[in-house]
């Protein structure tokens, strides 16, 4: 290891609570971080039928993305079978529109 040197790294001073200043609590006054994000409820989740792949899993996403009131959408992709797609919303949504969005992305609902 030649030419390597060790070098210690300056550390910010303890507090008088004897816990370091990253994380000791916020002074008086101190800017807080930005709450994080409302998170929507469940809406449902669904079958679909067709999805072999990630690109079906992108068109289906990007379309009910589309959905007003759609905030995120997670599918358990099961090639050649039925997959799962739970919809995370900040309103219900409505199986037909669903259904619709599902359509426009090229697959179908299980049973419709």
């Amino acid at each position: 290891m030649s030419g390597i040197t060790e070098r210690q790294l300056p550390l910010a001073p303890a507090t008088a609570s004897g816990s370091c200043a990253c994380c000791s609590p916020r002074p008086a006054g101190a800017a807080k971080p930005a709450p994080a994000p409302a998170r929507g409820q469940e809406a449902g989740t669904y079958r679909v039928a067709g999805m072999t792949c990630g690109h079906c899993v992108s068109s289906v996403t990007e379309e009910l993305r589309k959905v007003p009131g759609v905030q995120d959408v997670r599918i358990s992709l099961n090639p050649g079978g039925l997959s799962a797609v739970t919809i995370i919303g900040d309103r219900p949504v409505t199986a037909a529109e669903v259904q619709a969005a599902v359509a426009e992305g090229g697959y179908e609902l299980a049973g419709s």
